[in-house]
């Protein structure tokens, strides 16, 4: 079983707990997400929020790809509605996550997902992670 999954289905995850799961210049991509981000403290505080904020909910599968690649897939609720997430994680020599990128359908649940994660963590990211730049 992949560390973030074991530690996500320990119940809440804080920060302190995933951080210690990822490399230092970790990537993470998101449909939530308007860029990729960078960065341990972060993405700490994205994949700990996300556990308390997706709603209830199970991984059906875990296979591994290679000897640094995990997919995972999860089915679970947000606020009552179907979620279902696919991801891919990729873990460094010393079994740190390097970079992960998940899926997540349908979207009017995803929406619902990122609204949640966009009131808690407005103010902990960058503005440009949220939505694209105006132009004037």
């Amino acid at each position: 079983m992949h560390p973030l999954r074991k530690l996500r289905e320990s119940g809440s995850a804080t920060p302190a707990q995933v951080s210690v799961l990822l490399a230092e210049n970790v990537v993470f991509n998101s449909p939530i997400l308007a860029r990729s981000i960078q960065g341990r403290e972060a993405i700490a505080a994205i994949f700990a929020q996300s556990s308390s904020t997706r709603g209830s909910g199970t991984y059906t599968a875990e296979y591994k790809i290679d000897e640094r690649t995990t997919f995972l897939r999860w089915e679970g609720t947000m606020d009552g509605h179907k979620i279902e997430s696919l991801e891919i994680i990729v873990d460094n020599e010393q079994g740190l996550i390097v970079e992960r990128t998940i899926a997540l359908r349908p979207f009017p649940a995803v929406k619902l997902f990122r609204d949640a994660m966009y009131a808690t963590l407005k103010d902990k990211l960058p503005p440009d992670v949220w939505d694209y730049p105006t132009q004037a």
